[in-house]
């Protein structure tokens, strides 16, 4: 991937939590083993699977107040998309009670106390105080918003909702097809890189080939050149043994005529001739040897010459079956990277508008308060939400239409279906993200050795108690939900 030099850089990363024993380097490396896992995935996807774990922590989607009730005992107040929970002071993760916002008929605040009037109208109202005043604005918007979202959810879709969910589902499967398009392409890529990397290994081995060639060649040549050598010397020797071997004779020659003068003479000159003969047939047999292993020599120069014309035709077939091989290749993977940059080039420009600018998970956290608010000032179809029994402007702004004076909410069936319902997507989802939970539990093994147990807090320690009891955030709910809401609301008042 080619660096630019004016792009934007990379965001830092978080530092690692306070509560493992790790480097800013390791949480770095575990990040990237992990990004990388994740390849082709987009921001969206990641976005959403990301929300997907995150939604199973206990924490996750409460809003926290300080409240305290009749008794002045310090509690927290958890505003929720399924109702209100109240835990203890020192203790967010578990509530002590639920009531959802099916079981909640109207709420109500003057100055510092919220009173809401369940359902059951057997059951007494669930009172509590706040500890600023300024907050009970917050409390009640969010509290109306949620509601609100709370019944919009189980009523069935409207018009425009169903063509901006058909819409959204075309979007969808567009992209998708994109996607699969563009993995294609990917997969083209890599296989043409994968030849390209194999003509260039072949091409490196033929060359080593050639070379080794050229070696065989070059050495053939002077193993000839060294044969035709030895050749000129053995020829020359035996032309001077032949020389020599002429000398001797003529000298024998002459020996016979002096031999005639004298007996003494003749024996000497017997003996010489004895000798000379010896010598002769020596030198005779030496020539002989010397011819013998000319003509040896000659012959092994003939199959060289041979040789060396067969390794010139191979080398010079070799090298055009090469020329060949290289220039198809080239040629074919010239065509297929121009059709494959065109390719790209169509899905970026195809793909571009539709996606944002810049998207993060806050963004998205900050879209759904503008949501809320946005829901808050439309609370015409609401209950009896007042701001205290003395603010007719209040009164009036969250009054209910004639229409909706008779407001059937949601009873506990319809929670419990809705329960079950999450439940199951829960499940759902964790056959789906099977792999995606065994990375999560493969992590925590690893980081698990370097936890600093001075560094964990009183949180940590109630979240791994839960997991070692088998308690997940929906088992606490249901646990919490149970019993009338006047044994709740009774139970709330003793804490």
């Amino acid at each position: 991937m080619n660096k630019n030099k004016n792009a934007n850089p990379a965001p830092p990363l978080p530092a690692p939590p306070s509560q493992y024993q790790m480097t800013p380097e390791m949480w770095e490396e575990r990040i990237r083993i992990w990004y990388a896992d994740h390849q082709g995935m987009t921001r969206d996807e990641a976005e959403m699977e990301y929300l997907k774990i995150a939604q199973d922590l206990g924490m996750y989607g409460v809003n926290y107040f300080n409240i305290t009730n009749k008794k002045q005992t310090e509690l927290w107040l958890g505003v929720t998309a399924l109702g209100l929970n109240v835990y203890e002071s020192e203790n967010k993760l578990e509530p002590k009670i639920s009531f959802p916002w099916s079981e909640i008929r109207n709420i109500s605040v003057d100055d510092r106390k919220f009173t809401i009037r369940p359902t059951d109208k057997t059951a007494p109202n669930f009172v509590f105080f706040s500890k600023n005043s300024r907050m009970n604005k917050l409390i009640l918007d969010l509290s109306i918003g949620n509601h609100d979202l709370f019944k919009r959810r189980r009523k069935p879709d409207t018009i425009e909702v169903q063509q901006m969910k058909a819409a959204a589902r075309e979007e969808k499967r567009r992209r998708q097809i994109e996607k699969d398009k563009l993995a294609r392409e990917k997969h083209l890529r890599e296989e043409v890189e994968r030849q390209k990397a194999e003509l260039e290994q072949r091409l490196y081995q033929y060359q080593d080939e050639m070379r080794a060639a050229n070696d065989a060649l070059r050495r053939s040549e002077e193993t000839a050149e060294l044969l035709v050598e030895k050749s000129r010397i053995a020829e020359e020797e035996s032309m001077l043994l032949t020389q020599k071997a002429t000398e001797a004779e003529q000298e024998c020659q002459r020996a016979h005529i002096i031999s005639a003068k004298t007996q003494e003479e003749k024996i000497a000159m017997e003996h010489k001739v004895r000798e000379a003969e010896l010598l002769v047939s020596t030198l005779v047999e030496e020539g002989e040897r010397r011819a013998t292993e000319a003509e040896r020599l000659q012959q092994e120069l003939i199959r060289a010459r041979i040789a060396e014309k067969q390794a010139k035709e191979k080398l010079g077939s070799f090298i055009q079956s090469i020329n060949g091989s290289i220039s198809h290749s080239v040629a074919n993977s010239t065509a297929l990277n121009a059709s494959l940059l065109n390719a790209s080039h169509s899905l970026l420009n195809s793909s571009t508008p539709h996606l944002p600018a810049s998207t993060s998970i806050s963004h998205g956290l900050s879209g759904s308060t503008s949501h809320h608010h946005m829901a808050i000032g439309s609370t015409g179809d609401l209950p009896d939400l007042t701001l205290g029994g003395s603010t007719d402007a209040l009164e009036s702004s969250y009054a209910r239409p004639p229409d909706l004076m008779s407001l059937d909410l949601l009873n506990d069936t319809d929670v419990d279906q809705l329960s079950l319902e999450i439940e199951k997507e829960r499940g759902e989802y964790l056959e789906r993200s099977r792999h995606l939970q065994q990375q999560l539990q493969h992590l925590k093994s690893e980081i698990e050795v370097l936890k600093v147990e001075e560094n964990q807090t009183v949180l940590d320690a109630v979240y791994h108690e839960q997991l070692r009891s088998g308690e997940t955030k929906y088992s606490t709910l249901r646990r919490t939900r149970s019993g009338t809401t006047k044994t709740r609301v009774a139970f709330f008042e003793e804490l």
